[in-house]
C-alpha cells in the first residue's frame, strides 16, 4: 500500500463508542429453540461436510474439495474436480469448527481440523499463493481472470477460517498460512507501478482483511482491504482490460461478468452506489466490508453509502423472510418491489451475508432497525435452509411452490421443493454451519457502560461493561411465548444501561425489575427502538420482559405486484405459510376472509414442536370444467375450508407437496 493511504489510515478518526460483540468463548447458549440447532451443526452437520468433502457421501454430489487440496499439496495424484471456488467450502467448515471449538472443547474434531490446517499449509507455495484450481489445472493463468476465477474470494474464507481456528485453538500455523498469503497479495495489488490495480469479482477479501487486521494489528491488512473497496468500479474498466489481455477468454461462458458491471457492484465507486444490484451475496458481503472500514477509519461517506444500500434493500428488495435477490438470472437483484414468490431465488447465502451487513452496523449505530432485519433473516430464512435432521439443504428459498410444475417450466428450474444432500455449488451448507455455530457473538453488543440485547437466545455471557466484569443469565421463552428473564451477577454493584430490543413484530412489551409489579414498556422508555433500564445494578437482580406476540395479517408495498390483495401471517419474529400436507392441493385456491379469526395452539408432536396458526377460510370450487379450459357462464363458488399455518422454515420437513407463503384475502 502507498503511503499516502497509510497515514490516512492512521489519521482517521474512529466512529465514537462502537458497541462491540462477545467473543464466543463469553456465551454459553442454553435455549429452548437454538441449543438443538446448535447441537445439530455439531453432532451432525459438521461431521456430515466432513464426509461430504471428502466424496464419502453415496447420495450427495461429489465435492473433491479435499482431494483438491491433497493433489496441491503433493500427497496425491489427479486432476482438479467442482468449481473453481471449491477451496472455499473447506474454509468454511473450518471456520464452522473452529466456532465449535471455542465455545465446547472437541479433541477428536481438533484433531480432525488439524490436519486439514497441515494438509492446507503444505498445498501452499512458496510465495504465499493458496489455491487448489490454480496451483492444480492453470499454474501459469494466476490473477488472469479476477472477475471470474474467485481466487481472493478463496483467500479471504481462508484468512477467516485462520483467524477463527488460530483463536479458537492458538494454533500458528494456519494463521502464518494466512499472513503469508495475505503479504504476497499485498505484494500483487494496489496503486504502485507494477502492481495488479484490480479487485475480485466476488467480495469476500476485503471483510476477511478487516478480521486478519484485528488478529494481528498490521495496518497494511486495513490498507490492503481500502483499497480493494476503494478501487472497485474505477475506470477505465479493469475487469475488461484483463478480458482483452487473455484474449478475451471466459470461465462462466452463460454469464458475461467482465462486462456486465452491475453484476459485481463494480459499475460505479462503492460511495456512488444507492440501489443494491447485480449478485445479492456479493452486494451484502461488499456491505460488510464497507461498514467495518467505516467503523475501523471514520469514513462518514462510506457510513452514508452503507445506509443508503441498506434502505434501500430493506424498504424495496427484501422478502419478507429476509430473503434478498428474487432472480435465479446472476442470484441477483432486479428493481424496487419486483419480488415474485414461485420465481424467488433468496439464496440462504445472501440472508446470512444480510445478517453480518446487519451485525456491522449495530456495532456502529445500535438501532432495533438493523437487529430486526438481522432476526427476520435469522428464524425465516437460515433456518429453513437446513432440514430439521441437518442432513439436507436448501440453497434457493422460494415463497410458493408447486412440484407439480417444476420440472416442466424452465423458469422455475431453479427452484427444489425438497431440500438437496449437496451441492456441485456447495456454498450454503457451511455458510449456514458457520452462522449457526458462531450464534453466540450475535446476541450482545457493549458500548461502554450499556449492554444491548439484540437476539433473546436463551443461555450465559459474561461481558466488561463500565470496566465490571458482569455475568448475565437469559433465560428464554421468547420464540413462542415472548418470554424472556434476565438475572444478574456481579462482584459489586454496578451501574450501567440494560438496553432490551423491542421487536417490530411486538404489540404491546411490559416489564418486571426485582419480582415488583408489572410495568409496560412506554415510549419514554425506548431509544432508537430498546428498552432502556438504567440503575445501580447487584448481583441477584431479575428482569422479566413479556412481549405480546399478535398474529399480524401482514400485506405488501403496493406496488408489489405479486402480493395484491393477499396477505401473509406473522407471529412473532416466525413468518408463516400454507402447506399441501395440511391444507391439500392448489393452495393458490384458498383465501383467508378479512373477518376471519386466527387462533393459535403449540403442536408437541410436530416436527419437534411448534406453534400453528388455525383459521375458517374459503376454497375456490372447480367443478364443470370438465374439457374447458375458458368460459363466459361461470361463477366463482367458493366452499368452507379449514386452514393451517405452519413457520415457513419447517416447510418440507414432511415430504414433497405445495406451498404458498401469501395467501388471497377476501372480505
Amino acid at each position: 500500500m502507498n503511503n499516502q493511504m497509510n497515514e490516512q489510515l492512521q489519521e482517521g478518526i474512529k466512529l465514537a463508542d462502537r458497541s462491540k460483540p462477545l467473543t464466543l468463548d463469553k456465551v454459553r447458549i442454553s435455549d429452548a429453540f437454538w441449543s438443538g440447532y446448535i447441537r445439530l451443526v455439531r453432532e451432525v452437520v459438521v461431521p456430515y461436510q466432513w464426509e461430504a468433502l471428502n466424496d464419502r457421501v453415496p447420495e450427495a454430489e461429489p465435492s473433491h474439495a479435499i482431494q483438491n487440496f491433497k493433489i496441491a499439496a503433493g500427497e496425491a495424484e489427479g486432476a482438479f474436480h467442482g468449481m473453481v471456488f471449491q477451496d472455499s467450502d473447506v474454509a468454511k467448515w473450518l471456520e464452522a469448527v473452529s466456532y465449535l471449538l471455542e465455545t465446547e472443547p472437541d479433541p477428536a474434531l481438533q484433531q480432525v481440523a488439524d490436519s486439514v490446517v497441515e494438509l492446507i499449509a503444505k498445498a501452499q507455495q512458496p510465495d504465499g499463493y493458496v489455491n487448489t484450481y490454480f496451483t492444480v489445472k492453470e499454474p501459469e493463468n494466476r490473477w488472469t481472470n479476477l472477475a471470474e476465477c474467485h481466487e481472493l474470494y478463496c483467500a479471504g474464507h481462508l484468512i477467516e477460517a485462520a483467524v477463527a481456528y488460530n483463536k479458537a485453538t492458538g494454533n500458528e500455523m494456519i494463521l502464518q498460512v494466512a499472513c503469508r498469503f495475505a503479504d504476497y497479495i499485498d505484494r500483487v495489488f494496489g496503486r504502485e507501478p507494477g502492481k495488479l490495480n484490480g479487485y475480485d469479482g466476488h467480495q469476500e477479501i476485503e471483510l476477511a482483511l478487516v478480521k486478519l487486521y484485528h488478529a494481528t494489528g498490521k495496518d497494511h491488512y486495513l490498507a490492503l482491504s481500502r483499497y480493494f473497496i476503494e478501487q472497485r468500479g474505477a475506470k477505465p474498466s479493469f475487469y475488461e482490460q484483463e478480458w482483452e489481455k487473455r484474449g478475451r477468454k471466459v470461465h462462466f461462458p452463460q454469464l458475461d461478468i467482465a462486462h456486465d458491471l452491475p453484476y459485481s457492484q463494480a459499475h460505479l465507486p462503492v460511495q456512488e452506489q444507492e440501489q443494491a444490484v447485480g449478485h445479492a451475496v456479493r452486494v451484502v458481503y461488499m456491505c460488510t466490508a464497507m461498514a467495518d472500514l467505516a467503523a475501523e477509519t471514520g469514513d462518514e461517506a462510506l457510513l452514508q453509502a452503507c445506509k443508503k444500500l441498506w434502505d434501500n434493500i430493506v424498504a424495496k428488495r427484501m422478502y419478507i423472510t429476509g430473503g434478498i435477490g428474487s432472480m435465479a438470472e446472476g442470484e441477483a437483484f432486479t428493481s424496487d418491489y419486483d419480488l415474485p414468490n414461485d420465481t424467488a431465488y433468496a439464496e440462504t447465502c445472501a440472508s446470512i451475508g444480510l445478517i453480518f451487513f446487519a451485525h456491522r452496523m449495530l456495532q456502529i449505530e445500535p438501532d432495533s432497525r438493523y437487529a430486526d432485519v438481522m432476526e427476520r433473516a435469522l428464524y425465516n430464512t437460515v433456518v429453513s435452509g437446513m432440514a430439521r435432521d441437518g442432513k439436507t439443504f436448501f440453497y434457493v428459498n422460494p415463497l410458493e411452490v408447486n412440484p407439480s410444475q417444476l420440472a416442466g417450466n424452465k423458469n422455475t428450474h431453479h427452484v427444489c421443493g425438497q431440500r438437496q444432500g449437496w451441492f456441485g455449488c456447495a456454498c450454503c451448507p457451511p455458510n449456514i454451519a458457520r452462522l449457526l455455530a458462531s450464534l453466540g457473538q450475535y446476541v450482545y453488543t457493549v458500548q461502554k457502560s450499556a449492554i444491548y440485547v439484540h437476539l433473546y437466545v436463551g443461555g450465559a455471557a459474561t461481558l466488561e461493561v463500565a470496566d465490571t466484569e458482569v455475568q448475565l443469565e437469559q433465560k428464554s421463552a421468547y420464540t413462542w411465548d415472548g418470554e424472556v428473564s434476565f438475572t444478574i451477577s456481579t462482584a459489586h454493584p454496578v451501574a450501567f444501561a440494560l438496553k432490551l430490543r423491542v421487536p417490530d413484530w411486538c404489540g404491546a412489551a411490559s416489564w418486571v425489575v426485582n419480582g415488583g409489579e408489572p410495568q409496560q414498556i412506554k415510549g419514554s422508555d425506548i431509544d432508537n427502538g430498546y428498552a432502556q433500564i438504567d440503575r445501580v445494578w447487584q448481583s441477584g437482580d431479575t428482569v422479566e420482559l413479556v412481549f405480546t406476540m399478535p398474529i399480524h395479517r401482514m400485506k405488501s408495498h403496493p406496488l408489489v405486484r405479486e402480493n395484491a390483495g393477499k396477505v401473509a401471517l406473522q407471529r412473532g419474529p416466525f413468518v408463516y405459510c400454507l402447506e399441501e400436507t395440511d391444507n391439500g392441493e392448489q393452495l393458490y385456491q384458498l383465501a383467508l376472509p378479512a373477518g376471519s379469526e386466527l387462533s393459535t395452539a403449540f403442536e408437541p408432536a410436530l416436527l419437534g414442536g411448534m406453534q400453528t396458526i388455525s383459521a375458517l377460510g374459503q376454497r375456490q370450487v372447480s367443478d364443470g370444467w370438465q374439457g374447458q379450459l375458458y368460459r363466459h357462464n361461470a361463477d366463482w363458488q367458493q366452499e368452507a375450508a379449514e386452514l393451517k399455518f405452519i413457520p415457513y422454515f419447517a416447510w418440507a420437513n414432511r415430504g414433497a407437496g405445495e406451498m404458498a407463503v401469501w395467501v388471497r384475502e377476501t372480505t
